[in-house]
C-alpha cells in the first residue's frame, strides 16, 4: 500500500490547488461558502472519478510499460516537479508533470506510444484555446438571455448563486473524471490496482486535498481574476468545466488551469480589456515547456539512481 502514497500526495495537491478554478471565484466573493463550495466539489470529484474517469487512465496506462517500481518512481517524479514549479512561482499543471514523468519512464524502457502522445500534446495546447472559445460563445447566448430577464438585483442575485452552485458542481465531476488518470494510471498500467480502484483511490485523495487544504487557495483565487463581475466569474466557471468535459470525452487528462487562463482571456477580448497580463502569459508559455521536461529528467535520473543502488 505504501507504493501508492506517490500518487495520493498528487491527488492530494492536486485538489489543494485546482479546486480553486473551479469555486474560487464563487467562494472568494462570499456568493458560495467555502464548505459548502469544499463538500460540493469533493462528492462530485468522486463521482466524475468513478463514472467517467476510465478513457484518461486508458490512455496514460497505455503510454508505456510499466512495473511497480517504475510506476512508483513516476509518481515521485512527478511530484517534485509539480512542488519545484510551485516554489518558482510557475503555474503548474499536474498533467504535464505525470506526463513528463512517464514520458522518462518510456525513454528508459526504449518503448513510447506516439500516437498517443501526440494527441495529448494536441490537447494540451488547445485546452486555453478551447475555454477561450467556448467562454466567448457562452457569453454571447447567455447574455443576451440574462438581459431580457427583467428581475430585480436581489433575484438576480439569487439566479447568480444558484447558477454557481451548478456549475461548480458539474466543474467538479468534469475536474475528477478528467484528471483521476493523473493519481493512479501508473499502478493500473503496472498492474497494481484495476481501473476501477485506481478511479475509486484516484477520487478519494482528490477530495480529501479539496477537503483538508484548498481553504487558501480558494479564498485568494478572486484576487487573481479580480475583474471579473460576477455574470463573467459565472461564464468562466461553465467554460472551464464544458472545457475540461470534452477533454475527458476525448480521453486526455489537462490542465484546468491553462482552461481558466483561456477563458479569462475570452472574457478580456469580449470586453476589449487585458485581463491576463503579458507577464503571466510568458510564465504560462514556460512552465508549459519546463514542466514535462524537468519531470522527465528527474524520472530518468532516480531510475538510474536505483539502478546504481541495486547494483551497488
Amino acid at each position: 500500500m505504501y507504493s501508492l502514497f506517490g500518487g495520493i500526495f498528487l491527488g492530494w495537491s492536486l485538489g489543494a490547488n485546482d479546486a480553486s478554478n473551479i469555486f474560487g471565484t464563487a467562494v472568494s466573493s462570499r456568493m458560495i461558502k467555502f464548505w459548502t463550495a469544499a463538500f460540493l466539489a469533493s462528492i462530485f470529484v468522486i463521482l466524475g472519478a468513478l463514472i467517467s474517469g476510465q478513457a484518461g487512465i486508458e490512455t496514460l496506462k497505455g503510454l508505456t510499460s510499466f512495473d511497480l517500481s517504475q510506476a512508483v518512481i513516476s509518481s515521485i517524479a512527478a511530484a517534485l516537479t509539480v512542488s519545484a514549479m510551485t516554489f518558482l512561482g510557475l503555474p503548474v499543471s499536474t498533467s504535464q508533470a505525470v506526463v513528463g514523468a512517464i514520458i522518462g519512464i518510456g525513454i528508459i524502457n526504449s518503448q513510447l506510444h506516439l500516437a498517443g502522445l501526440g494527441k495529448i500534446f494536441i490537447c494540451w495546447f488547445t485546452t486555453p484555446v478551447g475555454g477561450a472559445l467556448i467562454t466567448i460563445i457562452l457569453y454571447k447566448l447567455l447574455a443576451f438571455v440574462y438581459n431580457h430577464l427583467k428581475i430585480s438585483l436581489f433575484r438576480s442575485d439569487q439566479l447568480l448563486r444558484i447558477c454557481l452552485v451548478i456549475s461548480g458542481s458539474y466543474g467538479a465531476y468534469a475536474l475528477g473524471a478528467n484528471n483521476v488518470a493523473n493519481v493512479a494510471a501508473v499502478f493500473v498500467g503496472a498492474g497494481t490496482l484495476s481501473i476501477s480502484g485506481a478511479a475509486l483511490i484516484g477520487g478519494l485523495s482528490i477530495a480529501f486535498g479539496i477537503l483538508t487544504f484548498s481553504k487558501p487557495v480558494m479564498e485568494t483565487i478572486g484576487k487573481k481574476l479580480v475583474s471579473l463581475d460576477p455574470f463573467s466569474a459565472l461564464m468562466v466557471s461553465m467554460a472551464v468545466g464544458i472545457t475540461i468535459h470534452i477533454y475527458t470525452l476525448i480521453g486526455v487528462p489537462v490542465s484546468s488551469s491553462q482552461a481558466v487562463v483561456g477563458s479569462v482571456l475570452g472574457i478580456g477580448i469580449i470586453k476589449g480589456a487585458s485581463t491576463v497580463s503579458i507577464h503571466t502569459l510568458k510564465n504560462i508559455l514556460l512552465a508549459w515547456f519546463l514542466t514535462p521536461v524537468i519531470a522527465c529528467l528527474i524520472a530518468i535520473l532516480i531510475t538510474f539512481g536505483s539502478y546504481l543502488e541495486y547494483t551497488g
